[in-house]
């Protein structure tokens, strides 16, 4: 659909920046720290292990610049498996206390509009010398852990691990689509990929040691979540309204890092370091998942159960496959989002529901997000054998500035793809759709059509609905300057 030159979502992406809170503009003293940096060397780490002539990977989108880690697994001589995951080393490049650090941590994050990314670091480290890009010589902090070989323990498959400074080279960067098609089965190798067997090997064996990893997080109750989400693109001058929905190769990252960010948060506790954990809360509305589940015939406990609500949902993706996100978006929603809260030394951890892992905190996108950078900063301190450089005040300060941005992010995001869908969908006023219910609050209710997925409010006919709902509805209006896209129940 063409964008047409009736509306400028690059100028609403940046208004849309401001109301929400952020500040789309880096001040003068990060532009001069910039080039400061830019004509120093790669800074030394006398710690830093040489681990350049490992093949090292990395999966990520196909238009990703900013690469926070790449992978590299291999077999023990005793036939255990063996992961590293190298982290890029921002804080080499953003010290704490820098006019970069500050910025960052009064934004939290990068934030993806779909017309236009506005970078929580300065596009020269994050998609630069921060960046582990393919064939660069990079500082990462490495995230390295060993699986045991047959029988998986009690709490977890991971038997020992170490956390340390490296120096790398990311050898192939490759994104999901292709890889992920190619693990299925459903597609080509990507040239890279087909033109070495030893990178053939390689993402096979880190496929292999995913899949067990996420066998071992649903044995405890880890959540089977399939989401389609909607991610709008803009291509010359087409809107793409599409979603982008999960495949071999994004579940092996996604395994990888949740592995990885357990890691980090035992490797904390065990120091007595104080953290910043990741966690979503036990559901609030655990009553609307017992009644959704009901509706097809499944009776969960009255308590909320993480085992059992995977039960349901494994049981709902292989009954009817091509309807499961629609499911897994209602359960979501009902779920809740996550928060960023302290874990102060010897505390009691307070997990994370839909991951059904006590220790989990937020340590493999330094160059994204901020509370992995200080993340990073902690263990740099615990290696050294340094005091934390930072109090359990700072890091609680830290932790609610980093979930409101959070909320406002989610915000943005939604209110930028409502605009770009509203812009595509404007020549479709009267057009009936399938939608499922997401959202019902003071503020109204809302609704997500499934062909194309677009996210919407119902004007009319909205009585006695509630998330989870299958309708049908009839789009009625739409109005690019606000974001809104009005649908009637059909």
């Amino acid at each position: 659909m063409h964008t047409g030159a009736q509306f400028d979502l690059a100028a609403a992406a940046r208004q849309a920046v401001i109301e929400q809170g952020f500040e789309p503009d880096f001040p003068a003293e990060v532009k001069a720290e910039v080039e400061q940096i830019l004509s120093r060397p790669m800074p030394l780490n006398p710690r830093a292990e040489d681990l350049r002539g490992l093949l090292w990977s990395s999966i990520d989108n196909d238009t990703s610049r900013d690469l926070d880690q790449i992978e590299y697994a291999d077999t023990l001589p005793d036939g255990r498996t063996r992961v590293r995951i190298g982290i890029a080393d921002v804080d080499a490049y953003a010290p704490k206390g820098s006019a970069i650090d500050s910025y960052a941590q009064q934004e939290t994050a990068t934030l993806y509009t779909g017309v236009k990314n506005f970078p929580m670091l300065p596009e020269e480290l994050s998609t630069g010398l921060t960046s582990l890009l393919e064939g660069e010589d990079r500082l990462c902090m490495v995230t390295e852990f060993v699986l045991d070989a047959n029988v998986c323990r009690t709490e977890s498959c991971i038997a020992e691990s170490r956390i340390y400074p490296a120096i790398v080279r990311n050898k192939a960067q490759l994104a999901y689509p292709a890889v992920g098609a190619w693990l299925a089965g459903r597609g080509e190798a990507p040239e890279k990929v087909a033109a070495s067997a030893e990178l053939q090997e390689q993402l096979r064996l880190q496929d292999g040691i995913a899949q067990r990893l996420r066998a071992e997080r649903v044995k405890h109750g880890a959540l089977n979540i399939d989401l389609a989400e909607t991610q709008s693109t803009i291509k010359g001058d087409e809107i793409h309204l599409g979603s982008e929905l999960r495949n071999p190769a994004t579940e092996l990252i996604e395994d990888f890092m949740i592995a990885a960010n357990g890691v980090v948060a035992r490797t904390l506790a065990a120091h007595r370091i104080a953290s910043i954990r990741r966690v979503v809360r036990v559901p609030k509305r655990w009553d609307r998942i017992v009644a959704l589940a009901a509706e097809y015939g499944t009776e969960l406990p009255a308590d909320p159960d993480p085992i059992s609500l995977n039960e349901f949902l494994c049981a709902r993706k292989e009954a009817d496959p091509d309807r499961f996100p629609d499911l897994s978006l209602a359960i979501v929603k009902l779920l809740g989002p996550g928060e960023y809260v302290l874990e102060r030394s010897g505390g009691e951890p307070v997990g994370h529901f839909g991951l059904a892992v006590e220790d989990y905190t937020h340590s493999t996108a330094p160059n994204r997000r901020y509370a992995d950078l200080i993340t990073q900063r902690l263990l740099k301190a615990m290696i050294a054998g340094a005091p934390s450089p930072y109090t359990d005040e700072e890091l609680s300060a830290i932790a609610a500035n980093c979930t409101v941005k959070a909320a406002a992010e989610r915000k943005l995001e939604r209110a930028m793809q409502k605009r770009m869908a509203a812009v595509a969908l404007s020549n479709r006023i009267g057009q009936h759709f399938h939608a499922i219910v997401t959202g019902v609050n003071e503020h109204g209710t809302f609704v997500r059509t499934l062909t194309p997925r677009v996210d919407g409010m119902l004007v009319q006919g909205k009585s006695g609905l509630d998330v989870g709902d299958k309708i049908d509805v009839k789009l009625v209006h739409t109005d690019a300057a606000h974001g809104f896209i009005d649908f009637a129940r059909a």
